[in-house]
């Protein structure tokens, strides 16, 4: 199997979460995909990814699978014994129901954000993110604060039990996590009186598949172009 992403990045984060989780690094090529440079908005990826994100799947069939809840799904289940998708009607639900919420009201609130009220990863992608629109920087703030108060919800859920969907890590708490580092890198860090989202953030980070996982450091070459 391939996976093309980029280390570093949120999206891809949250699939390095799993491949650590499940024991898979073994069985994976990774690829990595120039995002600051818009690769994955030429042609030869958006024939494997017509949507043009990343990351995505190759299985050795050929086929091709992107959105990370669906590459998800498929290897946490490759072993029958699913560890962060649920193995029950209700886990599964509620799995799917708490890492749609993270994903919307964090990880892509914080995206748009970065990429349309803020420079983004620069000046090969922004024609990728509606130029000519005189609105963008203003939607761009009012997701900014859509995202705030994402946490905040995720703060109170956070209160009353260990994990976004219940008693386990699952890949809610994948998405969740990436869209805090992602607010991270935008400038928009999580505020300091939700304590018990930084407390959930500093347990799950400390977990082996989370701490120990690959591509965390940024490429040397994003580094450079991102002015670090």
């Amino acid at each position: 199997m391939r996976i093309y992403d980029r280390s570093g990045f949120p999206n891809p984060a949250r699939v390095r979460i799993v491949v650590a989780a499940k024991g898979l690094e073994d069985q994976i090529e990774f690829v990595p995909v120039d995002l600051i440079g818009a690769g994955h908005k030429q042609p030869d990826f958006l024939a494997k990814n017509p949507s043009g994100v990343l990351p995505v799947l190759e299985l050795d069939d050929g086929t091709f699978i992107s959105e990370v809840t669906a590459i998800t799904e498929y290897l946490d289940n490759l072993d029958g014994a699913p560890l962060l998708t649920g193995r029950t009607p209700r886990e599964k639900a509620m799995i799917h129901m708490m890492q749609r919420r993270a994903e919307a009201e964090v990880s892509e609130a914080v995206g748009h954000y970065f990429h349309y009220a803020t420079p983004g990863l620069g000046a090969a992608l922004q024609p990728h993110k509606s130029l000519d629109w005189e609105g963008r920087t203003a939607w761009g703030e009012r997701e900014r604060d859509r995202a705030f108060a994402g946490m905040r919800y995720f703060d109170g859920v956070l209160a009353t039990r260990p994990f976004v969907a219940g008693d386990g890590f699952s890949m809610a708490d994948a998405t969740l996590l990436a869209g805090l580092m992602f607010a991270d890198a935008a400038g928009i860090s999580a505020p300091q009186d939700l304590t018990a989202l930084a407390d959930w953030r500093s347990r799950v980070s400390a977990l082996p598949y989370v701490a120990n996982r690959s591509g965390q450091a940024f490429e040397a070459e994003d580094l450079r172009r991102l002015g670090f």
